[in-house]
């Protein structure tokens, strides 16, 4: 292992390179020095061009950092990512068609990691199937330049399975805390853990190069030997940067990392508007004992609503990242977590949800049709990419989907038990045809998965000829403020039933009483002891 500048980790990097980068969201494990290394020698001396950027999440801080840091002409052919939301100026370039642009699903990139790192022919899995990353579909293409088959279609046993083909690797740039004069490289300061370890051991299988970004150095043989999340034996080279953040926001949090706990009632609580009107119902959705995701937007305020309700130590809540337990946070700082039990690598945290350990996710939606499909991922001016989405809908027992009925200047009171629209929004969510399938809603019900659509003014589910009105907001008028806004009549159900009146009143809803006369939990053992029979005498002896 070496020590060396971030100006001399940029040089490593060759024109049409393969760069695959950690970090998610707001600068968590984003190794930003060295990033921003390369793009300075790129404007200095016109290269390295033609590059390929290989990203599980989303990274950026939306305006220029991050990923955006690749923005420049002709510095990427290729951007593979499950997201492009959190480096906007990528986007419009992928719209110009100046690189191809791939979006597929956060795990499926973070699985596919480990995947190569073992040699194995990609990764084969159900997720994705029936959505846009299906190559019956778009193949996870954003624009007419990605022309390569990156997933191709198999069957296994009279089943449809996804292939999603190994990529090659040249540079990997990871990011720790600590690392030592052998290389090892400790984690704990960071927010999240993302696939580190997986992410080398790839490098290490390709022959590519490593280069982890840290905060300090220690002296050999002092870090702790349970610390140490990726092995000097991967680590080619060590940036130190003295001025690292754990998150663009934050310098450093130590509830972030799990250093402390904080107290519920330190934790954020959200103020009373439609967002929390829809994060409330969603809440109504979760059981004692149950495992659940929260997804980005919306749906990370269902914990700021069950630590106001005194459910958040009765429940199990988790995200992509790799957290279980604690409270998911919102805002700048959103992909952490405080008050965790655990925290995971994220390939490992999708093999559980993709195996179906989540009872309920609570996940946004940008729009839906009359057939109950969703997306999130693609819109006439914009690309936003899937980021977990399609890992954590197709794989939950249940999903709860929420958001403002209207988008873009949308405006409500509430208080007293009832909803008033006072202004309505300009865009309708509800389309007669999504742009791209991120949920499908037909063949979510094939499968025997539940959907709830969950907004401030109507409750909606994916019934047998499509989407279903099953509950609306008392003060709501159905035709005027649902069924004119809609692109499609829906179904209304003969059970319509007006929504809770308590989550339209400021204090709050008395779920902690709910749950504890609850008989039953989300969570029961797979096998219960029985009594040995006890066997005496002769029948000891026949026996």
């Amino acid at each position: 292992m070496r020590v060396i500048t971030a100006g001399e980790a940029a040089r490593l990097i060759q024109p049409d390179d393969s760069v695959l980068v950690s970090g998610s969201g707001g600068g968590h494990c984003v190794p930003e020095a060295v990033l921003a290394a390369i793009e300075a020698r790129f404007l200095q001396t016109g290269g390295p061009r033609d590059l390929t950027l290989i990203h599980a999440v989303g990274i950026g801080d939306r305006q220029l950092k991050g990923a955006a840091r690749f923005r420049h002409p002709g510095m990427l052919k290729r951007s593979l990512t499950s997201a492009l939301i959190d480096s906007p100026s990528l986007i419009g370039l992928a719209l110009d068609e100046a690189f191809e642009s791939y979006t597929i699903p956060q795990g499926v990139i973070s699985q596919l990691v480990r995947e190569i790192a073992a040699g194995r022919p990609g990764l084969i899995t159900r997720t994705g199937l029936h959505t846009f990353v299906d190559p019956r579909q778009l193949g996870g293409r954003q624009n007419k330049a990605a022309k390569d088959d990156i997933v191709e279609l198999l069957q296994i046993d009279g089943q449809d399975w996804l292939r999603y083909k190994p990529f090659p690797l040249d540079v990997v740039i990871l990011r720790g805390t600590t690392a030592d004069e052998e290389g090892n490289v400790s984690m704990e300061e960071e927010a999240i853990p993302g696939e580190m370890l997986s992410c080398a051991q790839a490098a290490r299988r390709l022959g590519a190069a490593v280069v982890v970004q840290v905060k300090r150095l220690a002296r050999r043989g002092t870090l702790p030997q349970l610390s140490v999340r990726i092995p000097g034996i991967l680590v080619d080279y060590v940036v130190v940067d003295a001025e690292q953040r754990q998150t663009y926001a934050s310098a450093y949090e130590p509830s972030y990392s799990g250093a402390m706990r904080v107290p519920a009632e330190a934790m954020r609580r959200l103020p009373f508007t439609e967002r929390k009107i829809i994060a409330r119902r969603a809440a109504m959705e979760i059981m004692p004992g149950a495992v659940c995701n929260l997804g980005a937007g919306i749906s990370t305020g269902v914990s700021a609503v069950a630590a106001e309700e005194g459910i958040l130590d009765k429940i199990t809540l988790s995200n992509e990242q790799g957290f279980i337990g604690g409270a998911p946070l919102t805002g700048p700082d959103s992909g952490a977590a405080q008050n965790f039990d655990a925290m995971v690598d994220q390939p490992y945290q999708f093999d559980f949800y993709d195996g179906g350990g989540l009872d309920v996710a609570f996940l946004s939606f940008a729009e839906i049709d009359a057939a109950g499909n969703v997306n999130v991922s693609r819109f006439a001016d914009t690309i936003v990419g899937v980021g977990g989405f399609i890992n954590i809908s197709q794989n939950a027992r249940k999903v709860v989907f929420s958001g403002t009925f209207t988008a873009g200047g949308l405006r409500v009171e509430s208080g007293d038990g009832r909803l008033t629209v006072l202004e309505e929004g300009r865009h309708s969510k509800f389309v007669e045809a999504v742009r791209q399938i991120c949920y499908n809603g037909a063949f979510a019900r094939e499968e025997g998965r539940k959907a709830l659509f969950v907004t401030e003014r109507a409750v909606f589910e994916v019934g047998a000829d499509g989407l279903e009105l099953v509950e609306i907001a008392p003060g709501v008028d159905l035709d005027r403020d649902i069924l004119a806004r809609m692109a499609f009549r829906p179904a209304i159900s003969s059970n319509l039933r007006p929504m809770d009146p308590r989550l339209f009143r400021s204090e709050p809803m008395g779920l902690g009483a709910e749950f504890a006369r609850y008989g039953r939990t989300a969570r029961s053992p797979r096998r219960t002891i029985e009594p040995d029979t006890v066997i005496e005498g002769d029948a000891l002896a026949a026996a």
